[in-house]
């Protein structure tokens, strides 16, 4: 930390008064450039429109001229060009045009008009083009274009010193040891991740135990997972612990207009993560610049130049001893299979949603500082969110507190923590006014997937049903998992499928008609019946695969988003079709049958859904009974 570097400069330059100054002064410059040009925009259009002096001028055809010649009310001729100016004797300027390439004089001999006719003088003049409306339309476009790029490249080169001249110089971020520290501890949940990372953290501060084995530092640890989990999180407490200078840095930070530009800020990134080894560079959302080359008939040249020189970097003629880097993506199916490649990438560590154990060391971690009552019970809460990210459960007790503190409450209390985790996930409330129809309509919708999952042996208990609209749903019915499940049988897949469509066949059985509030259900179900005949298997088609891969490359299969390789006939494409709608129609006639097995048990939910509008899983289980286990 004690070297300087072009971002280290670049932070002290911002925050000094000599900068400050230098902004100002900037921002003087452009006031100037402003109002000069609007000066002289105005000056132009007066001397337009001020061409003629003070004197009034009249326009006439050559006709009418040459008649004022013959009345000898003429005074002066002025010939300039084509252009005739008449000065008449009472001191009025007449204005008229001749034939080009025809002498004023030639003409009055035509005409039969005596030059003795005009009492003063026939003066002719050089012609003179110069007009200040043409000069202003020829130049304005050339002053436009200039100050247009002026601040283009002043925008381009904003943020580090130099202007354009910077322009590829990296936009990374330099996180030092002023900076607030993150440690692993800081991390719950990723235990087999902060092992792995705790290698690299162990690489960088006793790089000489591994050598004397022969060993090398990894080039690059990849952090694949869902949005939320902790990636950069995990990055940050890698260099925390290392001590090390850590460079942060999107991958959507790489690519600008200008060609060459990408390749240019990272060839400047890791000359300066040299120049400071040991050290750490983060890109995070590496997808951006290290997609599958040749995925999209659109041109990436760009993109695929940035990525070239990442991977010479990286592994290139060079030795990139003592710098490390990170990357973290939650789409690693887009990733180019040269950047995941050993050598480059070599440690690929995935993180998942935190099981119920990780979402009680993520709630322990969140939950200092704030006060809660003594209903609220960690378990109770880790068991309550299932699926919950790390980020969802931060979000979820901020939320809480923060309707704690709206309602007048000093102490968090389990309905706030109970509604903020409904809002996390399916947004706020919406309060608007519903006609009895809609309320109606809705009630039996919901009430059908409630009844129907609770009668299914495979689905979970149902935990909140609401006609309350919530994000763009005018109701829910949530049935969140019971336990932490890391694979899915098929029975379990057909029961969501059934309790999917208990919505609309309750609109069909006791309505005698349909909803659009079904489509999301529909949508969902169709999805899943899909991947149980081309993905899993689970179909009479047997365990065939009918996805459509791009190539293999590391360890993940790379489809292509415009279509790849399809290695099955049309004829085989339309019985996959056939068993799709097979399966749903299959599983949609037993949600029928199961509304109209339970109608009296679904009467009774849609009555008290239109009384309370909201029901607990305690309450819901009043009126249909107790589920049965499995």
């Amino acid at each position: 930390m004690e070297k300087d570097t072009s971002l280290g400069d670049m932070k002290r330059k911002i925050s000094s008064p000599l900068f400050k100054n230098k902004s100002k002064g900037n921002k003087n410059l452009k006031n100037i450039i402003l109002y000069g040009f609007l000066a002289l925009v105005l000056l132009g259009l007066f001397f337009s429109f001020s061409s003629g002096g003070l004197q009034p001028q009249e326009e006439k055809s050559l006709t009418q001229a040459l008649d004022l010649i013959r009345q000898e009310r003429v005074k002066q001729v002025t010939v300039s060009g084509d252009t005739l100016e008449l000065e008449l004797k009472n001191g009025d300027i007449v204005v008229s045009r001749k034939e080009a390439g025809r002498s004023f004089l030639e003409i009055l001999e035509t005409q039969d008009i005596s030059p003795d006719k005009i009492s003063g003088e026939i003066n002719v003049e050089p012609p003179t083009e110069f007009s200040w409306l043409d000069f202003i339309i020829n130049v304005l476009p050339v002053v436009l274009m200039l100050v247009f790029f002026f601040i283009l490249f002043r925008k381009a080169g904003k943020g580090s010193s130099g202007g354009l001249f910077s322009i590829g110089k990296s936009k990374a971020t330099l996180f030092g040891k002023d900076q607030p520290q993150v440690s692993f501890d800081d991390a719950a949940g990723v235990d087999e991740a902060k092992k792995e990372l705790r290698e690299v953290v162990d690489f960088l501060e006793n790089p000489d135990k591994y050598r004397k084995l022969g060993a090398r530092i990894p080039k690059g640890v990849l952090l694949v997972g869902p949005a939320g989990t902790g990636k950069t999180l995990l990055a940050r407490a890698v260099a925390s612990e290392a001590g090390v200078p850590f460079f942060s840095v999107a991958g959507s930070e790489f690519m600008e207009m200008l060609v060459g530009v990408g390749s240019a800020r990272v060839r400047d990134l890791f000359q300066t993560a040299k120049q400071n080894s040991p050290s750490l560079i983060f890109i995070d959302e590496i997808e951006t610049i290290g997609r599958h080359r040749g995925m999209s008939f659109m041109s990436q040249g760009e993109q695929e130049q940035t990525l070239n020189q990442i991977l010479t970097e990286m592994d290139g003629f060079e030795p990139n001893a003592g710098v490390v880097v990170l990357g973290a993506t939650n789409k690693p199916e887009m990733l180019d299979p040269a950047l995941v490649r050993p050598g480059r990438f070599d440690r690929r560590i995935i993180l998942t949603l935190p099981d119920i154990e990780g979402r009680k060391g993520i709630l322990k971690i969140h939950m200092r500082g704030k006060p809660f009552t003594n209903d609220v019970n960690v378990e109770e809460l880790a068991r309550r969110t299932v699926g919950f990210s790390g980020a969802d459960i931060e979000n979820m007790l901020n939320e809480a507190a923060i309707l704690a503190a709206r309602g007048g409450k000093e102490k968090i209390g389990s309905e706030h923590l109970e509604e903020a985790a409904t809002k996390v996930k399916l947004g706020p409330q919406r309060k608007r006014l519903k006609s009895e129809e809609e309320r109606r309509l809705t009630a039996f919708h919901e009430a059908g997937h409630a009844v129907v999952a609770h009668h299914l042996p495979k689905m979970d208990p149902v935990h909140r049903v609401s006609i309350v609209a919530r994000g763009l749903s005018l109701g829910f019915t949530m049935i969140p998992p019971k336990i932490d499940r890391y694979n899915e049988t098929r029975s379990r897949l057909l029961a969501q499928i059934i309790a999917l469509l208990g919505g609309r066949a309750a609109e069909k059985v006791h309505l005698s008609e349909f909803s659009i509030g079904a489509s999301s259900d529909i949508e969902k179900a169709t999805q899943l019946a899909r991947e149980m005949v081309t993905k899993f298997g689970m179909s009479k088609l047997g365990p065939m695969s009918f996805e459509e891969y791009l190539g293999e490359g590391g360890n993940w299969p790379y489809r292509s988003p415009v279509g790849g390789k399809v290695e099955y006939s049309e004829e085989m494409r339309k019985e996959v079709d056939k068993e799709v709608k097979r399966i749903i129609e299959d599983c949609y006639e037993k949600a029928e049958d199961l509304v109209k097995k339970y109608s009296n048990e679904l009467q009774r939910v849609v009555d008290e859904l239109m009384e309370k509008e909201t029901l607990s899983g305690d309450e819901f289980e009043k009126l249909v009974g107790e589920k049965k286990d499995e």
